[in-house]
């Protein structure tokens, strides 16, 4: 599943987008997550594309109206590549393939597409106020600013009583920690992931949050970990995953210490440590 450094690389391949008039957008299947919004061919026509932002793994896609001198905003489209969806960035005339859902095709001919094998992706109107949305006004910091601190943090687990690495990947809390980058968060903050939250000291806050920053600044330099079918939009893969200190390498040895990683289920989903490096 794209987590965080994924997405934000996605976004950053469809910058040059920037600035492109809509000249057309299809609807193959609007059956996703959430349907896609039928009138979206009608709103979207002839509408310049303003901005293109991150929220969480949410890609904002600012649109507007050029038909007067001065630009209004027609409103904001959000997309997300849910399980295994991908948002490519074709040059004009590119033939549709059997995933391929959704197209915002550009007056100079480039088409932004979102390809979708199990349909788990979202393509939703936001109108103008995105940050409003049901989806959205709900989540947590972002956790390469500033509001995610250690004390932040600190406060905010102090009654949780669950695993940190669960705790952790709550949305809630903060945005974009997914499942392989909670498990080489915590390895390299040498914390073990079934440590209840609550039991973690100022101290361990701090190391933890400057390590997850730390590992998603790591993965972006890197473009992201394809695993499975994540390709950035311009159909070049990360190498994020050959980096990995723990996550998917069960049985062998660490890297620190040369102690077998271990491999666990903590909130439905497989966690990886060391033993030795990360102790209760």
């Amino acid at each position: 599943m794209p987590e965080l450094p994924e997405v934000e690389i996605t976004r950053r391949g469809l910058l040059p987008l920037i600035s492109q008039t809509v000249a057309q957008v299809v609807i193959r299947n609007a059956s996703m997550r959430w349907p896609i919004p039928a009138h979206l061919p009608e709103t979207l026509q002839n509408k310049k594309l303003l901005n293109l932002t991150r929220r969480a793994k949410y890609i904002f896609a600012d649109f507007g109206d050029t038909s007067g001198k001065v630009i209004i905003q027609a409103g904001t489209l959000l997309l997300h590549l849910g399980m295994s969806g991908r948002i490519c960035l074709l040059e004009r005339n590119y033939p549709p393939e059997k995933h391929d859902h959704f197209d915002i095709v550009f007056g100079d001919g480039r088409v932004l597409r979102l390809r979708d094998p199990r349909r788990f992706g979202a393509v939703l109107w936001a109108g103008d106020k995105p940050n409003e949305h049901m989806l959205i006004s709900v989540l947590g910091p972002e956790p390469l600013e500033a509001g995610f601190n250690a004390q932040y943090l600190y406060e905010s687990i102090r009654s949780r009583t669950a695993a940190i690495k669960v705790t952790i990947m709550d949305s809630h809390l903060v945005v974009g920690v997914g499942n392989i980058y909670a498990s080489e968060s915590l390895f390299r903050a040498r914390i073990h992931p079934e440590r209840p939250s609550k039991r973690l000291t100022l101290k361990q806050c701090e190391t933890l949050v400057a390590e997850i920053k730390s590992t998603l600044n790591d993965s972006l330099i890197a473009g992201g970990s394809s695993l499975r079918d994540f390709f950035g939009a311009d159909g070049n893969p990360g190498y994020f995953q050959q980096e990995y200190l723990v996550y998917g390498r069960n049985n062998e040895p660490c890297k620190v210490c040369a102690k077998p990683i271990k491999n666990i289920r903590l909130g439905q989903r497989s966690t990886f440590y060391c033993e030795k490096c990360q102790r209760r």
